[in-house]
C-alpha cells in the first residue's frame, strides 16, 4: 500500500512529459522484479520493502491504464469498458487464492512468486516492443522537442532577417542541432525537478477546484471505508454472529461472485441510461442506498441463510458502482488531468477508506464487543456515501472528455512567440500574404510584372534570390513582407 500511494502520483505527474505507455512497461518491469525479490526474501524488512515496491509497479497500472481504456472504448461503451477491466479485480482475488493454495502447498510459497513474476515478464517487454498509444490530450515527447527547435529555429530566421544578415541559414541549422541532438543541462538537474513539482501542484490546484472530482472521492471514500472493514472484518463477524465454520470460504465466495456480477451490471446499466455524469450519479446513489439497505437488514436476520441472501443481493448492488464512478473521474476533467485524476482517487480512497476502517472497526468493537452491533454500525456509513452522490445529480456537470487539452500540439495553428491576429487578419493560405492590402495576383494568370520584393526566404532558409528568380521558383508574385516562413505554412508577423 506504501508504494501503491507513493507511486500513483508519481507516474500520473511523468506522463504529461513521458510516453505514458511505456511508463507502464517501467511499471510492469518494477513489478516483475519486486514479485522475484520477494521469492528471495530472507527475512521479514526484505519481503516487506519487495512488497511495497510490488506496490510502485503496480501505481503505472492504477493510474495510466483506464484513461486508454476510456480511449479505445466506443463512445456508447465507455462504462461496460471500464467495468470489465475493474471485474478482474475481484477476479484475480479469486484466481489468486486458489493459485496460491495450489503451487504454495505443493512447490513452496517461494515458486509462487517466482511463477507470477515468469507470467508478468512478456507484459513487461510488450510495453517497451509494442509501437505505444498516446493518450488524448498529452504531447508526445518527440513532437514537444520539434516545435521548441522550429520555434527556435524560426525565431532566429526572423531575427537575421530583420538585420540583414545572410548567416541565417547556418545559425539556425546549429541552433535546432544543439535542441535535437544535445540533452538539456537542466533535464537531471534541480531546474527540472523544481519544473516537475510546480507542475503537480498547479495540476493538483486545478483538479482540487472541480467540484463534481471532489463529490465524487468523498462519497468514494465512504463507500471504500465499509468495503474494506468487511474484507477484513467479515469473516470474524460472520463466524461470531452465525457460527460459520467456514466463513472465510463464505466471504470470500460472496465478494468474488457479486464482484464480477455487480461491477459488469452496473457498466451495462449506465451504458443503457446512456453514459453522462448525471446518470452516473444517480445510478451511484440509487444502488449505493439500496444495496446498503439490504446489507443492514442481511445483520438483523438471526437466520444464517437469510443473512446471506440478502447480503449476497446487497453486495451485488453496492459493486455496481465501480464502472460509474471510475466513468465520473475520468469525463469531469480535462483529458490531460485524468492520470492524475486517478492516482489521487486511489490515494483518498485507500488513507480515508479502507486503510483507517479497519483498525477503527476494531476500537468499536472492543469497545462495544458485540459483533452484529459492530457490523450494523459499519453498514449505515453506506448511507452518507448514497447521499453524497445523490448531491451531484443537481450539481453542474459538464463532460470534458473532448475539451482540447491546454498542452495539446497544434502545427497548423500560429506560433506562440507571435502576437494574436484580430479576426480580420486571418492566417491566409499556403504562400499567400497576411497584409489587409491589396495583393497582386501570380503573373501567370494576369501577366502583371512582379511587385518589388525585399527577400523571401525559402523552406531550407538559404540567402534570398532576386525576385524574378524567385518567381520562376515558386510560380507566383513576391509580395511586400518581412519574410515568408515556408516551413510552417504562416507568415511571421512584425513584433509589436
Amino acid at each position: 500500500m506504501v508504494g501503491l500511494l507513493i507511486g500513483s502520483p508519481i507516474f500520473a505527474s511523468l506522463a504529461k512529459s513521458v510516453n505514458p505507455f511505456r511508463l507502464i512497461g517501467v511499471g510492469l518491469s518494477v513489478w516483475t522484479i519486486s514479485a522475484v525479490g520477494c521469492g528471495f526474501s530472507f527475512n521479514f524488512w526484505s519481503i516487506a520493502v519487495c512488497r511495497m515496491f510490488v506496490g510502485v509497479g503496480e501505481a503505472s497500472f492504477i493510474s495510466l491504464a483506464a484513461p486508454f481504456i476510456d480511449d479505445s472504448a466506443p463512445a456508447d461503451q465507455k462504462t461496460v469498458w471500464l467495468a470489465i477491466f475493474y471485474m478482474f479485480i475481484p477476479a484475480g482475488y479469486a484466481i489468486g487464492y486458489v493459485y496460491g493454495g495450489l503451487v504454495g502447498n505443493h512447490f513452496g510459497w517461494r515458486c509462487a512468486f517466482w511463477v507470477e513474476a515468469a507470467l508478468m515478464f512478456p507484459f513487461a517487454i510488450l510495453g517497451f516492443a509494442m509501437k505505444p498509444l498516446q493518450l488524448k490530450g498529452m504531447v508526445p515527447s518527440g513532437l514537444t522537442k520539434v516545435l521548441a527547435a522550429d520555434t527556435v529555429v524560426s525565431g532566429v530566421q526572423d531575427v537575421e532577417a530583420s538585420k540583414g544578415k545572410d548567416e541565417s541559414l547556418s545559425s539556425s541549422a546549429e541552433v535546432g542541432d544543439k535542441i535535437s541532438n544535445e540533452p538539456s543541462k537542466s533535464k537531471s538537474g534541480s531546474p527540472a525537478i523544481s519544473n516537475q513539482f510546480s507542475q503537480f501542484f498547479k495540476d493538483m490546484k486545478e483538479l482540487l477546484l472541480e467540484k463534481i472530482f471532489v463529490v465524487t472521492v468523498l462519497g468514494y471514500i465512504a463507500y471504500n471505508f465499509v468495503i474494506g472493514a468487511y474484507s477484513y472484518w467479515g469473516p470474524k463477524a460472520g463466524y461470531s454472529i452465525y457460527h460459520m465454520t467456514n466463513a472465510d470460504m463464505i466471504f470470500g465466495g460472496i465478494t468474488v461472485v457479486c464482484g464480477i456480477v455487480g461491477t459488469l451490471a452496473g457498466g451495462f446499466a449506465l451504458d443503457l441510461m446512456t453514459n453522462s455524469l448525471s446518470n452516473a450519479f444517480k445510478l451511484l446513489s440509487l444502488t449505493t442506498l439500496i444495496g446498503g439497505a439490504f446489507c443492514f437488514g442481511a445483520f438483523l436476520f438471526k437466520s444464517m441463510y437469510g443473512f446471506l441472501t440478502l447480503f449476497a443481493i446487497g453486495e451485488l448492488l453496492v459493486f455496481a458502482t465501480q464502472g460509474p464512478v471510475n466513468y465520473v473521474c475520468l469525463h469531469c476533467v480535462k483529458p490531460s488531468l485524468r492520470p492524475l485524476s486517478m492516482a489521487m482517487s486511489t490515494v483518498a480512497i485507500h488513507i480515508f477508506g479502507d486503510v483507517p476502517s479497519s483498525p477503527l472497526v476494531g476500537v468499536v468493537q472492543d469497545r462495544i464487543n458485540n459483533w452484529r452491533t459492530t457490523s450494523l454500525i459499519l453498514t449505515t456509513i453506506f448511507f452518507p456515501a448514497a447521499a453524497i452522490w445523490f448531491i451531484g445529480i443537481f450539481m453542474h456537470s459538464v463532460d470534458r472528455y473532448n475539451e482540447d487539452s491546454e498542452s495539446q500540439p497544434q502545427p497548423q495553428s500560429q506560433s506562440q512567440s507571435q502576437p494574436p491576429q484580430p479576426q480580420s487578419q486571418l492566417q491566409p493560405s499556403r504562400g499567400e500574404s497576411k497584409d489587409t492590402t491589396p495583393t497582386s495576383l501570380p503573373e501567370e494568370k494576369i501577366g502583371e510584372t512582379p511587385l518589388p520584393t525585399p527577400s523571401i526566404e525559402d523552406k531550407t532558409g538559404e540567402t534570398p534570390l532576386p525576385a524574378p528568380l524567385v518567381e520562376e521558383k515558386t510560380g507566383e508574385t513576391p509580395i511586400p513582407t518581412p519574410s515568408v516562413e515556408e516551413k510552417t505554412g504562416e507568415t511571421a508577423s512584425p513584433k509589436p
